[in-house]
């Protein structure tokens, strides 16, 4: 954990020594970061336990990923309606325990050699119960920032928080092949149930007392706040535009990460080691893109940022299909191909954050978020079956291909839009009566 004096947002600018000073922003900051590097890393290792225990067709595959993402698209948005009438910490703690003896029961199955069909189906059911319980965790620990600490320290907690999961989303999944790779997939899941089990034993320690919100509103004022939400983001271009954006990319990179994670081991014969280390390349990655992220828009400008380090990161993976065989060069390649997409991911993560808080006012802050993650996010089931589907029909190496050309849809979508057009400085939030709380 960094120390008060050197802890740095995503702006690169210090977060005030005061709110690191504070245990329980501590207690949830180390939680959250334990949960999403669990949750991340779970994206992997369930995918690679039924691939490398299970012996998981490519279709099957393809439904895995989709039940496991389901949870976004069906529950986000009235997710955040619900959360919002209970305490959050108490959300959080319970979901922590549900992962974890989830994962943990994964891990007893696949140690035991309880397989076969029973354990396909009971594979799928756990993907969901994870996928819908990390939904309730992301939702709630955003909410819990706003009761946990002073209005002013919102900005800097906001950043400390996100830079967490931001890294969490490249490194995560980093892990989890990494953790398949030295040990099995079904003491990775136990390693991923760890993650959960340190979240629970860090946020449970809060002891900042949350007063219970009012449980007066009826269901039509949920409806309204998320109708407003979704009315705001489609009407500001650049929020619209990282929606688009977002959508197109998490989409294609659904779909190609089910052939990826198919064609490292079946087409090129690559060892759990090696496919290990080639998405574990993503970290060291994660770690530039952050330091990069502090000074490259200031630098070049917002919108220049964006499209560059999207396309370079989204078109790295058309590389990939080029190689054959299993040899030095294609482990290198594959290296250079997880560090450069783990770089760009990581700096347009942060970057496309910066411009979604400078343009949203407070009081519409949560519900842009959801509506961001809900549309973004939203189609990866679909593509997940998408990347099944293809796999199984069209053969592993043009699949490949096609689905990792899809990915260039993100940077395209952002070129062609204003976006692309931000300087150096952040735009300002818009002035309207919705965002009012």
């Amino acid at each position: 954990m960094p120390s008060a004096s050197s802890a740095v947002s995503d702006s690169g600018r210090p977060v005030p020594s005061s709110l690191w000073r504070d245990a329980d922003f501590r207690r949830l900051w180390m939680g959250q970061t334990a949960s999403q590097l669990g949750e991340h890393a779970s994206l992997v290792v369930l995918p690679l336990f039924a691939v490398l225990t299970l012996n998981a067709s490519a279709g099957q595959l393809g439904v895995l990923r989709a039940v496991g993402q389901a949870p976004i698209l069906l529950l986000s948005l009235f997710v955040g309606a619900w959360v919002d009438r209970w305490r959050t910490r108490t959300t959080m703690v319970l979901t922590d325990v549900g992962r974890t003896l989830a994962l943990g029961a994964a891990a007893v199955a696949g140690l035991f050699g309880w397989l076969g069909l029973p354990a396909l189906l009971a594979l799928l059911a756990l993907a969901f119960v994870v996928g819908a319980l990390s939904v309730f965790f992301d939702v709630a620990y955003q909410a819990s920032l706003v009761r946990l600490v002073k209005r002013d320290q919102l900005v800097w907690g906001n950043s400390a928080l996100e830079g967490s999961r931001s890294a969490a989303q490249i490194g995560g999944p980093a892990l989890g092949g990494a953790l398949v790779s030295l040990l099995s997939a079904p003491i990775a899941a136990a390693s991923s149930a760890l993650f959960f089990a340190l979240s629970f034993l860090s946020i449970r320690r809060i002891r900042r007392i949350e007063s219970i919100p009012e449980r007066s509103e009826r269901p039509p004022r949920v409806w309204r706040r998320i109708h407003e939400g979704l009315r705001f983001v489609a009407g500001d271009t650049a929020l619209r535009t990282v929606c688009l954006a977002s959508a197109a990319f998490q989409f294609s990179f659904a779909a190609m990460m089910t052939v990826y994670l198919l064609f490292l081991p079946r087409q090129l014969h690559l060892s759990g080691t090696v496919v290990g280390l080639a998405l574990a390349a993503a970290g060291p990655g994660a770690l530039l893109g952050s330091l990069l992220a502090a000074r490259l828009p200031s630098r070049f400008g917002y919108g220049a940022v964006l499209v560059y380090a999207a396309a370079l990161g989204d078109g790295v993976f058309l590389c990939v299909p080029a190689l054959h065989g299993s040899s030095a060069v294609t482990v290198a390649a594959l290296l250079a191909v997880g560090f450069v997409f783990g770089t760009s991911g990581q700096l347009v993560s942060v970057t496309v954050m910066a411009v979604r808080q400078a343009v949203t006012p407070d009081g519409m802050q949560g519900r842009v978020a959801a509506t961001i993650t809900f549309v973004g996010m939203g189609l990866t089931p679909l593509g997940s079956l998408l990347g099944g589907f293809l796999a199984q029909e069209w053969g592993l190496r043009t699949s490949l291909l096609v689905t990792a050309a899809g990915m260039m849809l993100s940077p395209v979508v952002m070129a062609l839009s204003p976006l692309a057009r931000l300087g150096r400085a952040l735009p300002a939030a818009q002035d309207t009566s919705d965002g009012a709380p």
